[in-house]
C-alpha cells in the first residue's frame, strides 16, 4: 500500500483567522470550493469541529465522508476518510494556515490517499488529477475571498 502526498501552497491577502472562518463555514463552502458540487456537515453537526463529520460530492460524482480529527482555529484543520469512492483504500488532508502579517495568509492543502487494485496502475495520473484540481481551488479561494473580504 504506497502512500502518496503532495502539496499546494497559495498566498491570499486576509488574515489568518477570516481564512480559516471563510474555508470552514459550510454555508459559504460552494461558493469558492469549484471541485464540489455539495458539501454538508452530517449527523446534526451545525459547524466544523474535531469529530464533526462531513459528507461532500465532487463534480464528477464521487462522494466522501471525512471526520475531523483536528481543529485548531485558526492555524490548521485535519481530516480522514472514514467512507469514500473505492478505488481509495485511504484518504487524509490538512489545511494550514500561516499568517504572514495582520492581512496576509500562506494557505497549505496537503493530502495523502493510497489507492486500491487495480486503480493504483494509475497512481501517476490520479495524483496529477487531484493535484490540478487542488491547485485550482486555491486559486478561487484567493479571488472570492479577496473579492468579498476586501483589505481596509
Amino acid at each position: 500500500m504506497k502512500l502518496v502526498k503532495f502539496s499546494e501552497t497559495i498566498i491570499i491577502q486576509q488574515g489568518a483567522e477570516i481564512v480559516f472562518d471563510y474555508t470552514q463555514d459550510y454555508s459559504q463552502r460552494l461558493t469558492w470550493d469549484t471541485f464540489l458540487k455539495k458539501a454538508d456537515l452530517i449527523e446534526g453537526a451545525l459547524k466544523a469541529a474535531k469529530g464533526v463529520k462531513a459528507y461532500c460530492v465532487a463534480k464528477n460524482g464521487l462522494g466522501m465522508e471525512t471526520e475531523y480529527v483536528s481543529f485548531n482555529r485558526p492555524k490548521v484543520t485535519a481530516i480522514k476518510m472514514t467512507k469514500g469512492p473505492f478505488m481509495f483504500r485511504s484518504f487524509s488532508g490538512s489545511w494550514t494556515f500561516k499568517e504572514i502579517r495582520a492581512s496576509q495568509t500562506e494557505v497549505i492543502f496537503l493530502y495523502s490517499f493510497s489507492l486500491r487494485f487495480p486503480f493504483n496502475l494509475f497512481t501517476k495520473r490520479i495524483k496529477r488529477i487531484l493535484q490540478s484540481n487542488v491547485r485550482q481551488r486555491l486559486v478561487d479561494l484567493k479571488n472570492c475571498i479577496e473579492q468579498e473580504h476586501p483589505k481596509a
